[in-house]
């Protein structure tokens, strides 16, 4: 992709966003949606748009939501930004955020158990085990 395309890609992300955050009128967009990322195809008259919806079970209603708004955020983006051909703007459902959210939240597990093990070996290296104090008694 060439340095022109990714300042394109930048803009129109960022005026998507802008048109995004204002809000629609269209109950079926709820939760928190984020323009993740921009591609333009090679001739520049289509735009995919990829966007994060949380709480994730709100993604899939709130995505046909937007593309049934997509002509209104077209026009209301191309006014933001200057370009002598907006780009027809299609909206993908980006599932990437919520599988980084799924791999931390399993780092974070992994480290609480390594916690949990670490501090149950230290407790068992500080105290003897009744075991050998029983042995040592009887002899």
């Amino acid at each position: 992709m060439t340095q022109h395309a990714n300042q394109i890609e930048s803009v129109l992300r960022r005026a998507v966003q802008d048109v995004l955050s204002k809000g629609l009128n269209d109950p079926r967009v709820r939760g928190l949606v984020s323009v993740t990322r921009v591609e333009l195809t090679g001739d520049y008259s289509e735009a995919i748009v990829w966007c994060s919806v949380l709480p994730a079970e709100h993604g899939a209603l709130s995505i046909r939501g937007i593309e049934s708004a997509g002509r209104w955020i077209r026009r209301v983006a191309a006014e933001k930004v200057r370009l002598r051909r907006m780009p027809l703007l299609r909206f993908k459902l980006d599932g990437s955020l919520k599988k980084q959210a799924d791999v931390l939240s399993a780092i974070n597990e992994g480290r609480r158990r390594d916690e949990t093990d670490r501090l149950r070996r230290a407790g068992d290296a500080a105290c003897p085990s009744e075991d050998r104090t029983d042995e040592e008694s009887t002899s």
